[in-house]
């Protein structure tokens, strides 16, 4: 659409302000920086990073995150190029390449909330859509299943059903115990019953202590469920 013109049209930011910037990164023993990018021609005008994945020099560099957009590579723009063009360039430079950015100043909480969320709403889009187009959105299934953040929030609901399945067992324990007392009081009331209609003294006065005793187990029990709460 734009082709035949010899400037370009200033990419509209929606009021959230850039800051341009490059970094220098060493590559590893696969030739590899560590990053996933999405976007680019022809189904989006910015190529911006999908994920900075673990232990890469990306990661441990710290100077890129995900969304930053991608303008350049080794001062040569990317404008117009497809992912798999930019992809190219980068695995092409030997040692270190040089990658420039727009990063944007938006709230970096706000932002890891939200990154969550549109994680979770990716895997549903992803479910109902061909390889090709999540691939060209960056959505692709590989870089989704490695997303270290989403690993950590599934840790994180795993280790929270882990302690609710804690509570749940503590609160049965203590509804046991509880029934527990009141099965020794009912004893000991039985006890004392047969303690009192013994003619025996001797056994009377066994019977009774066996009451007594039980009933002390109900009220240490007891005891112990109020401290405990």
């Amino acid at each position: 659409m734009f082709a035949d013109l010899d400037y370009d049209i200033e990419e509209d930011k929606l009021g959230i302000p850039t800051v341009p910037g490059k970094v220098t990164l060493q590559k590893d023993a696969q030739n590899l920086i560590g990053i996933s990018i999405g976007g680019g021609a022809q189904y989006c005008p910015c190529l911006y990073i999908v994920q900075v994945f673990d232990n890469t020099p990306a990661a441990l560099d710290g100077t890129v995150a995900a969304g930053d957009e991608i303008t350049g590579v080794n001062g040569r723009s990317i404008k117009g190029k497809t992912k798999v063009e930019v992809a190219k360039m980068i695995q092409e430079v030997k040692g270190e390449v040089t990658i420039h950015y727009n990063k944007l100043q938006a709230d970096p909480k706000q932002g890891m909330s939200l990154d969550i969320v549109l994680k979770k709403v990716k895997h549903r889009l992803v479910e109902n859509m061909s390889s090709g187009t999540a691939d060209a959105l960056g959505l692709s299934r590989a870089i989704l299943c490695n997303d270290g953040l989403v690993k950590r929030l599934e840790e994180l609901e795993r280790t929270a059903e882990l302690y609710k399945g804690m509570t749940e067992h503590t609160k049965n324990l203590l509804r046991a115990f509880y029934e527990l007392s009141q099965t020794h009081r009912a004893f000991g009331d039985v006890f004392s019953v047969i303690g009192v209609r013994e003619p025996q003294p001797a056994a009377s006065e066994a019977f009774v202590k066996f009451a007594d005793a039980h009933r002390s187990i109900e009220k240490f029990g007891i005891r112990l469920l109020k401290t405990i709460k």
